[in-house]
């Protein structure tokens, strides 16, 4: 197995805008693509193929939000080397020598741990597990810096603006939806059920992307995970909704590259996004209703 080396350089990029309006924060997770040199060298698996998992051009976007003032969060490394939306205790024992078999969540199961053991369709990144040694090497080196960021932005958000509202945000491929009612959803909303926001602040989020003309669906078949169970405490003044967008309204999933249609969302989301930058609040904290 070919080892990470000791100097790696960011795990991602934090943008701010000259005014922070109201303690939003949009981040990308899964849509980073810078891959190692020594991470191609250890697959067995063709650049293209690995692409397979990105939430691709996801970090575009959302790119407006600065703009419209709010904090962007998004990822350089990609997820298949590194999950970002997984605990670092989400290893699998199928991929890490010496991790005790127990009875783990179906996602680790499948090989969608910490470090993924494979890609989109269950195409295994490479051969044989790494030691122990090495997968917390790369979650030192890879996945702590993104969450030390989040987590400081978290609490300046709400030390700032009594509140943080963090829109997590994804891509779903096609074929997760055709097993839905028809018409399918276009973007899937996650709360954990109302466990990682206040249902207002879900609602004004649902609403607006409903009042941009989008079909949106709550919680299934995408609730939530690890981002949303960690940072979501609603009680606390931190709230966290996930977003997940069908990658068939913007790109060619099989070329991984944006089609004719990607303008035309972009231009619907950045509305979305600049009213949701500056969510207006209640005299409670929480938002009014979008107009």
């Amino acid at each position: 197995m070919i080892p990470m080396p000791a100097a790696t350089g960011p795990t991602f990029d934090v943008m701010r805008p000259a005014d922070w309006a109201g303690g939003v924060i949009f981040a990308s997770p899964h849509s980073g693509r810078d891959y190692p040199d020594w991470f191609l060298a250890e697959s067995v698996l063709d650049p293209h193929v690995l692409r397979s998992s990105e939430d691709a051009f996801v970090d575009r976007l959302i790119a407006p939000a600065v703009a419209a003032g709010a904090v962007t969060l998004t990822a350089r490394v990609p997820r298949c080397v590194v999950d970002l939306n997984r605990g670092a205790d989400e290893l699998d024992p199928a991929a890490i020598e010496g991790t005790p078999s127990r009875r783990t969540d179906p996602r680790i199961q499948s090989g969608l741990g910490v470090i993924p053991r494979v890609v989109a369709q269950g195409r295994a990144i490479r051969r044989g597990k790494l030691s122990a040694a090495e997968a917390q090497r790369r979650i030192g080196a890879l996945w702590r810096p993104y969450h030390a960021a989040l987590e400081s932005l978290m609490a300046e958000a709400v030390a700032r603006h009594g509140r943080a509202v963090l829109i997590d945000v994804h891509s779903m491929p096609r074929e997760a939806l055709l097993h839905l009612q028809a018409p399918p959803p276009e973007i899937v909303l996650g709360d954990r059920n109302g466990a990682s926001a206040d249902p207002a602040v879900s609602e004004a989020v649902h609403r607006a992307l409903a009042d941009a003309g989008f079909r949106v669906r709550r919680n299934s078949p995408f609730a939530g995970a690890h981002v949303a169970a960690t940072y979501g405490r609603p009680l606390r003044g931190r709230h966290v909704v996930q977003v997940e967008i069908d990658r068939s309204l913007y790109m060619d999933e099989g070329a991984l590259r944006p089609h004719a249609g990607f303008d035309e969302l972009a231009a619907r989301l950045e509305g979305v996004i600049a009213w949701i930058a500056r969510l207006p609040l209640d005299g409670t904290g929480l938002p009014l209703a979008a107009e």
